[in-house]
């Protein structure tokens, strides 16, 4: 195991309060890598000797983006939808059930495949956690197997076998809830870390969404909830009720709906390449963070409502469209994301914390949303390695 000394860091956002603001952000600093973990940071001036030394030139270091919510495991595309939409056609969770038979034929070489590529594109971009459900087979076999080829990739993986009811099942959609709590949830658990469930008009109400939470629950998986995209409803007050660590979407809140996100510590998590992409509108950030809400910032990478890897993307929008500061939008993208997977060793660059961050080609994170699509990300290490 040896040490690695970044120096020569123009800007560096460590997310440690105890820097002071918001980012804990330090100037002419350097950061000391001891195998997996971050041992050091501090001024460049101060900094200890290590076995070897990279000088980053000005160039600003964040922690890695910790994307909290994807769906990678799947096959083909949308692309003619997503053309239909932009000529109005509007968005519903349908579309779904495409992805969900083209999923169902393909390999297990096809879809590990794309998963790959998918998980290279966002390492490009400087994430370095990312979640992935499952929820594009919808049958005991498609869904386990989704799963076991997620969890190549990550260990924060979902099962998600409620993400819609499939054709098979549109006249017994209490069947298709008892499969889900039973065989299927069987054979995903030991594969799962979470479990989520869409609680909207067109997929599962919120005594079926319960009911699926519960079961997982009771099988140790922990909760996750997709909420409030398409109207008000049930979602976000399901996740108080169940503890879920996330209710993701939060378009459409009532003020008792932010008031439980509030009061619970449930984070809401905000995925605005959805509405760039399905040209709705964007969730209300600043009512969220005036209220003491957690905001985590995540793609929703899929193949129908927002084929995004980019977390920069989702900070320009954040800071564009939902007038998050660039400061919270970042601090979003990052310890927000960890806070949503419950993982107090992500998001931030202090000692004894894992050594996952990127280099910018800037001297700043504030280029992230003042150069939007601009590939700055330079060099992302994962685990202290450079990947």
């Amino acid at each position: 195991m040896s040490s690695l000394l970044l120096t020569g860091i123009g800007s560096l956002v460590t997310n440690d309060p105890a820097h002071g603001g918001l980012l804990g952000e330090l100037h002419d600093a350097a950061l000391v890598i001891d195998g997996s973990t971050v041992a050091w940071v501090g001024s460049r001036r101060e900094a200890p000797a290590a076995d070897g030394a990279i000088d980053l030139g000005g160039r600003a270091v964040i922690p890695g983006f910790v994307d909290s919510h994807s769906h990678l495991v799947f096959a083909g595309d949308r692309a003619e939808e997503f053309a239909a939409r932009m000529t109005g056609t509007p968005y519903s969770a349908g579309g779904i059930r495409t992805t969900v038979a083209a999923t169902r034929e393909a390999t297990d070489e096809q879809l590990t495949a794309n998963v790959s590529r998918l998980v290279a594109e966002m390492r490009r971009q400087g994430t370095t956690t990312v979640e992935i459900k499952s929820g594009y087979g919808l049958t005991v076999a498609d869904e386990a197997r989704g799963l076991q080829i997620a969890r190549q990739f990550t260990d924060e993986t979902t099962y998600l076998g409620a993400h819609v009811v499939p054709a098979d099942y549109a006249d017994d959609v209490a069947g298709y809830v008892s499969l889900v709590t039973g065989p299927m949830l069987d054979a995903a658990a030991k594969h799962s870390k979470w479990i989520d469930v869409f609680v909207e008009r067109g997929a599962f109400d919120a005594d079926q969404g319960r009911a699926i939470l519960r079961a997982g629950i009771a099988r140790g998986l922990q909760a996750r909830v997709h909420a409030n995209q398409l109207g008000e409803g049930p979602g976000v007050q399901l996740a108080a009720e169940v503890g879920a660590a996330s209710a993701d979407h939060c378009t459409y809140l009532t003020d008792a709906d932010v008031d439980a996100l509030a009061s619970t510590g449930v984070v809401a998590g905000l995925l605005p390449a959805i509405e760039f992409s399905t040209r709705s509108p964007y969730p209300d950030a600043r009512r969220l963070l005036d209220a003491g809400v957690t905001v985590a910032l995540a793609t929703d990478c899929n193949p129908g409502s927002g084929y995004s890897s980019s977390m920069p993307f989702c900070i320009a929008l954040a800071v564009r469209e939902m007038h998050m500061t660039p400061a919270e939008a970042l601090w979003s993208a990052t310890a927000g994301g960890a806070a949503s997977l419950r993982r107090p060793d992500l998001g931030h660059l202090t000692p004894g914390t894992q050594a996952d961050l990127a280099v910018l080609d800037a001297p700043s994170y504030l280029h992230l949303a003042y150069r939007p699509a601009v590939p700055l990300v330079t060099q992302t290490f994962v685990g202290g390695r450079l990947v």
